[in-house]
């Protein structure tokens, strides 16, 4: 994966002994000098890799620390709008508690009227039992004079 000019390039600056022509004139690779131009192709190739690396982890920083960023921000929105729900549902509760209380206050007060109204009822009827008499005697005297009145109107008592 190393074009032909890089390895020329690498080739002539081998040292001397490193260089072979043959007959014809054309450069000669011996295993030592591949060796050598290998080694000497693969270290920038693994420092382009590592750089390739890095970038690409450098990229994939920036990207994982963006999302971090974000994800943050999110989860602040959403502790403020979990905050304000339950400051929401507090202020509910402290209504209703309230409610509740007047509710219970209400009906203690009715209670209460309701037993003066029942102890003034009774009081009221005992006192409509203890003039029963009374009244039959007022009643029955009513109708001995009414009787008086009728026997003397009637047509006999004109003689």
């Amino acid at each position: 994966k190393v074009s032909k000019q890089t390895i020329q390039y690498h080739y002539q600056r081998l040292p001397a002994k490193n260089r072979q022509k043959d007959i014809q004139g054309t450069n000669m690779i011996s295993p030592t000098a591949e060796r050598i131009i290998k080694d000497k192709i693969a270290k920038p190739l693994v420092a382009n890799n590592q750089q390739t690396c890095n970038k690409k982890a450098t990229r994939t920083n920036k990207e994982n620390n963006e999302l971090v960023a974000t994800l943050r921000r999110e989860v602040a929105d959403l502790k403020s709008q979990r905050d304000k729900q339950l400051t929401t549902k507090d202020q509910q509760i402290e209504h209703l508690t309230k409610l509740i209380d007047q509710q219970q206050q209400l009906q203690l007060t009715t209670v209460e009227e309701n037993r003066e109204l029942k102890a003034h009822a009774q009081k009221t009827s005992g006192l409509l039992e203890t003039s029963e008499p009374f009244q039959k005697r007022q009643n029955s005297t009513s109708e001995e004079d009414v009787y008086k009145n009728k026997s003397n109107k009637n047509w006999w008592h004109f003689w």
